[in-house]
């Protein structure tokens, strides 16, 4: 069995105005920061062995201060963990979008170069059977709310799932061979723990 550990980046400028960032590389803001801190310290002690974390800036600053709270954790880049990408979408607000493309501007998702579904699904179920065949056993993946959400859906279809992945939440699934099991599902604790 792997244990495997999602963990969303801490909070940005972009999250707080409610903008749609995918690969824009938008980095933490100060309570991001802060909020990584206290994961980082949640973390810790809980038998972590590697890191793997997007190489966008917001998550991979999250993961390298997670790692240093953590002696002893490999922290790996992986590509595969960006999040999903948004195409015209990028840097616009729900305002935004609705004022240039109209209310039903999901329906429009794919001429607006949006990035499939079942793509970065794809990418994400890669990475984890390359994970189900390391050594490790308890492997946290840094990365971002639609991604983990999306990843989710594929790997644990059981789950019901919140509409926002929050900022710093911690996701624990644990992979087994006939079924995968979420025991800890976007929990905040040590946002609101002293």
């Amino acid at each position: 069995m792997k244990r495997i550990g999602f963990v969303r980046h801490g909070v940005t400028e972009w999250n707080r105005a409610r903008k749609w960032q995918g690969h824009s590389d938008i980095p933490l803001d100060p309570e991001g920061i802060a909020e990584a801190e206290k994961a980082a310290a949640r973390l810790a002690g809980e038998g972590w062995e590697i890191i793997y974390a997007s190489p966008l800036k917001r998550a991979l600053k999250t993961a390298e201060i997670i790692k240093e709270a953590n002696p002893g954790l490999r922290l790996v880049e992986d590509t595969r963990l960006v999040e999903v990408y948004g195409g015209q979408l990028e840097g616009t607000t729900e305002e935004e979008r609705v004022k240039k493309w109209g209310s039903e501007w999901r329906s429009l998702l794919p001429t607006l170069g949006m990035e499939p579904d079942e793509d970065m699904v794809a990418r994400g179920i890669e990475l984890l059977e390359e994970i189900r065949k390391r050594p490790e056993e308890n492997v946290l993946l840094v990365t971002h709310g639609g991604f983990i959400r999306r990843l989710l859906q594929a790997i644990v279809p059981d789950l019901q799932q919140t509409d926002r992945i929050l900022n710093t939440s911690v996701t624990v699934v644990e992979m087994h061979d006939e079924e995968n099991l979420c025991t800890l599902y976007n929990c905040t604790k040590h946002l609101s723990d002293a």
